[in-house]
């Protein structure tokens, strides 16, 4: 078969034609120092981030702990065993953060009035208080029985969510 003059013309043109040009593949990092600048400064506000997390998490370890009894108390206890056990608690978590001299010595009104000036809305439980201000020192003595235990671990609760420790 003899080659066409239609032949010739398409075969030259097929000889002319050029790969398609692909792209170059994108860079996985930043080209310019301003992007690379913008990750570091994410990075370094990350790690902040998590420093500030971890500390603040290991401050609040004994407020986790103290809860974590209060639990058991409130599932486990009776009222006379709550009535006991909270006092000996709030006392404990506060000598755990503030220095011993200011909190071991506290007792009756001056202990409560402590205990309110470390909350932010100064809101102790009534029942609280009176457990506090009455009958923290008085272990023979049986428990009030008006007091509400569960009114008295709630409140217990909420001072040792709440407190404020002053820096």
């Amino acid at each position: 078969m003899a080659d066409t003059p239609l032949d010739l013309a398409t075969q030259q043109a097929l000889k002319s034609l050029a790969d398609i040009a692909t792209p170059a593949p994108v860079a996985l990092f930043p080209q310019t120092w301003g992007w690379a600048l913008v990750a570091i400064l994410l990075l370094a506000a990350l790690a902040m981030a998590c420093w500030h997390w971890f500390k603040r998490r290991r401050a609040n370890r004994y407020r986790r702990e103290a809860l974590q009894i209060l639990d058991r108390l409130e599932s486990d206890g009776d009222a006379d065993t709550i009535a006991r056990e909270v006092p000996i608690l709030v006392k404990r978590v506060a000598l755990a953060v503030w220095p011993r001299n200011e909190v071991a010595a506290q007792s009756g009104g001056a202990w409560v009035a402590f205990l309110q000036n470390a909350l932010p809305d100064r809101s102790l439980g009534a029942d609280l208080v009176h457990m506090l201000d009455d009958l923290e020192y008085h272990p023979t003595r049986e428990s009030d029985p008006s007091g509400n235990p569960k009114q008295l671990l709630a409140a217990a609760r909420h001072w040792i969510e709440k407190h404020h420790v002053p820096a």
